[in-house]
């Protein structure tokens, strides 16, 4: 089964799930939602680095979804409205509706809903061309596309021959596999396939899949990808920060 090609029209919209808990980034986030964590060293919000990139790839109108101590993050946007390079307006659920319900609420916000639009998790922080992305998905006629990363192992790893002998030490290598970036772009379609609550990635992910409707964007070579999960990560983005040009 093939879906209805995706439209060539640049993308200019997008959504940011921003409403969860944080927990394992406590106690930074016992007074903020973690997207409004600062980076160390840039004196910017995660959220505000992403609305940066956003609008610096084309995006003019950005709905984020909020839950958690969603009144700071709101103050933080009145306070910054005036130097923000795009529209940007909130939602906030009441209750947890999961990430693909997360995703439906927002979505209902955005101002052109016949066109195609980007999404990103809150707590993400990347650049690459989401042009270059969106153009992917147009290519491949998907409804939704996934941005792929391969992220470094957190451990050492030994490489050995095949009789046991250790010949070398590998600090950090790159994973085997690819995993899912938690950056989208989707098809006007899109919305209408998504659950009023729970996960996207349970329900309506598998279901395109299958249909060969979803498709998979790797990452370009050298483009900059972490999630920020625990203080570890923070601490290890701040040093990426400073050691590149």
């Amino acid at each position: 089964m093939t879906g209805t090609p995706a439209t060539s029209q640049a993308v200019t919209q997008a959504v940011l799930l921003a409403g969860g808990q944080g927990s394992r980034l406590r106690p930074y986030t016992d007074t903020r939602p973690k997207p409004m964590i600062e980076i160390p060293g840039t004196g910017i919000p995660i959220i505000g680095h992403q609305l940066a990139w956003l609008a610096a790839e084309g995006v003019t109108d950005a709905v984020i979804s909020c839950g958690h101590l969603a009144e700071v993050l709101q103050e933080w946007l009145a306070g910054a409205a005036a130097g923000l390079p795009l529209r940007v307006t909130t939602v906030v659920e009441r209750e947890p509706l999961g990430r693909g319900g997360g995703l439906r609420y927002a979505a209902a916000s955005l101002p052109r809903p016949q066109e195609a639009w980007y999404a990103t998790n809150g707590d993400i922080w990347t650049r690459f061309s989401l042009r270059e992305m969106a153009a992917f998905h147009v290519e491949r006629a998907a409804v939704a596309t996934l941005a792929l990363a391969r992220p470094r192992i957190p451990w050492g790893a030994v490489e050995t021959d095949e009789f046991g002998h250790v010949l070398d030490f590998i600090e950090s290598p790159p994973s085997p596999f690819l995993i899912n970036a938690g950056v989208y772009v989707f098809s006007p379609e899109f919305t209408g396939l998504l659950p009023e609550r729970g996960d996207h990635e349970r329900t309506t992910f598998p279901q395109l899949a299958r249909e060969r409707r979803l498709a998979g964007f790797p990452l370009p070579q050298g483009a900059y990808w972490r999630a920020i999960d625990t203080a570890k990560d923070l601490a290890e983005a701040a040093k990426e920060l400073a050691s590149r040009p």
